[in-house]
């Protein structure tokens, strides 16, 4: 069967709960779905390990916490022999993994069912399919199942509910794929599967208040750490016999019932698919650099007009003016004027005038040290020589005076309609550059920049093999040797996800 319908007048917890059991059994995902899934997790542990060796706070906080919840018969954290109850090991992981922000980005779109509702969310809970392998004792095949599985839920939620638009935060979809998928590995039933999900909606639904305001903190990035570490405990208190709310979808009094009013049923019908090609992970996008994903547009819109106007490469200070154009909600979360000020990290890699201004510097950085052979560099080596970094966002960086001078010439404006109904199709975006000589340099209307699924003009893999050693590097000692592993996680053993965080994360200092 190619997918599995769960309709709005049915019990869609249950229905999730057996599609999961299914799928571990019997799914059938293309190759090419196993592979994109693989690289979507390779991506993610670099981004993971790079935050912990760096020294940022919320993964070291909670990576303290866990080491004190020791458990034999649990799951390990990166870089560590030791084995701790499964959700300290989630959440000390996951929160690594989604510090940077620089991790994979689904974008709740559909069409061909209708399904559009356009809510974002991110790979940040692969953790939850290797400790699950690790309690069950199993190999790297289910491993790489459950990842496929989970991003399928939680990507298909995400085409039929917008969270964002009742304020409540994405992780919301990831934390019920999470218990679903985590349970389904660990030998729960459908009814036990189902109460979790119940628990999670009825007693774990965050804010997005934790991605507002003037500098935003650490619960911005550990969000989806938090969420899944509370989809493990409900599973496992399920599983231990606690009874959880059933038939949570269509409650009466559930979060989603009462932001979307109703009859009885559930506000949505949700397929998933079971075999093939046609899974979510399949139209999720790769960030190629830390940023937020809603900058990904104005980011190619830059290198576009810096590979077109080579002598502008060479010399930012000849820009009089930039002008970013784009769409809600690209301008009211990287528009925020609280944000033409950032203070730390996680305001810095929420507004698009640092972002931009930084990638203007460093081209003018990169022309400089190569000369004239930068005037022959294709799409692809900017992208790669000018990729934004970890230190990128240090303290010195973001107070770098030539950045700052940079972000007072830029200008961001919402396009209004007809750049919001193309989103969430793709990141429709326009840059327009004003020089000092009085030329006007239009990039046109960005639509599907490089790392996005819809892109065919970018090679990925070589660009993300290049993201993979500067992460890669800042890590372990042999970066290149991890990736290579890395990347055959579906034929790893047993033992090989046991001992799959057994190495050594080299210390970089504090970054903070």
């Amino acid at each position: 069967m190619p997918s599995v319908s769960l309709p709005r007048n049915t019990n869609q917890a249950l229905g999730i709960a057996q599609y999961s059991l299914d799928f571990m059994a019997n799914g059938n995902p293309s190759d090419a779905v196993l592979a994109r899934t693989s690289l979507f997790h390779t991506d993610a542990v670099l981004c993971g390990l790079s935050a912990l060796a760096l020294g940022t706070n919320a993964p070291r906080v909670l990576r303290r916490e866990a080491l004190q919840y020791r458990d034999k018969s649990g799951a390990s954290l990166f870089g560590s022999k030791r084995s701790v109850a499964p959700e300290k090991a989630v959440v000390a992981n996951s929160a690594a993994v989604r510090e940077w922000d620089s991790n994979g980005t689904n974008f709740g779109f559909n069409p061909a069912l209708g399904h559009t509702a356009g809510e974002f969310g991110h790979n940040d809970f692969y953790p939850v399919c290797i400790a699950a392998s690790q309690v069950a004792g199993q190999g790297g095949a289910a491993a790489l199942r459950g990842m496929v599985c989970l991003d399928e839920i939680r990507g298909r939620l995400a085409e039929v509910f917008s969270l964002k638009t009742f304020k409540i935060d994405h992780v919301v979809h990831g934390a019920i794929a999470s218990a679903a998928v985590y349970g389904a590995m660990t030998g729960a039933t459908a009814e036990q599967i189902e109460s979790a999900i119940g628990m999670v909606v009825a007693h774990y639904i965050p804010w997005r208040a934790i991605r507002a305001g003037k500098q935003l903190s650490d619960s911005k990035g550990a969000s989806a750490a938090i969420s899944a570490e509370a989809a493990i405990l409900c599973m496992r208190r399920s599983m231990d016999g606690f009874l959880g709310p059933r038939d949570i979808f269509r409650n009466p009094e559930c979060m989603f019932r009462q932001f979307v009013k109703t009859s009885g049923d559930s506000p949505f019908d949700l397929v998933l698919s079971f075999d093939g090609d046609d899974f979510a992970v399949m139209g999720m996008h790769f960030k190629l650099g830390l940023y937020e994903h809603q900058s990904a547009g104005a980011l190619q819109g830059v290198i576009d007009l810096v590979h077109l106007n080579p002598d502008v490469a060479a010399n930012p200070q000849l820009i009089k003016s930039v002008k970013i154009i784009a769409y809600e909600p690209a301008y009211g979360i990287i528009g925020d004027p609280a944000k033409r000020d950032p203070k730390t990290r996680q305001s810095a890699d929420h507004s698009m005038l640092y972002i931009v201004a930084t990638l203007l510097r460093k081209i003018g950085e990169v022309a400089a040290k190569g000369g004239p052979a930068a005037a022959d560099y294709t799409n692809d080596d900017w992208w790669r020589a000018c990729m934004l970094g970890p230190h990128d966002y240090s303290p010195q960086s973001i107070a770098d005076p030539s950045t700052r001078a940079l972000m007072e010439r830029i200008s961001f404006e919402h396009g209004g309609v007809e750049y919001d109904r193309r989103y969430p199709d793709g990141i429709p975006t326009s840059v327009v550059m004003e020089t000092g000589d009085g030329r006007r340099l239009e990039s046109g209307l960005v639509m599907y920049p490089a790392g996005h699924a819809r892109n065919t003009t970018a090679q990925l893999e070589e660009i993300l093999r290049h993201k993979f050693n500067m992460l890669g590097k800042l890590a372990v000692r042999r970066p290149r040797t991890l990736v290579r592993e890395l990347s055959q996680l579906g034929g790893m053993s047993k033992r090989d996800i046991r001992r799959i965080w057994d190495f050594e994360i080299l210390d970089r200092g504090a970054f903070e």
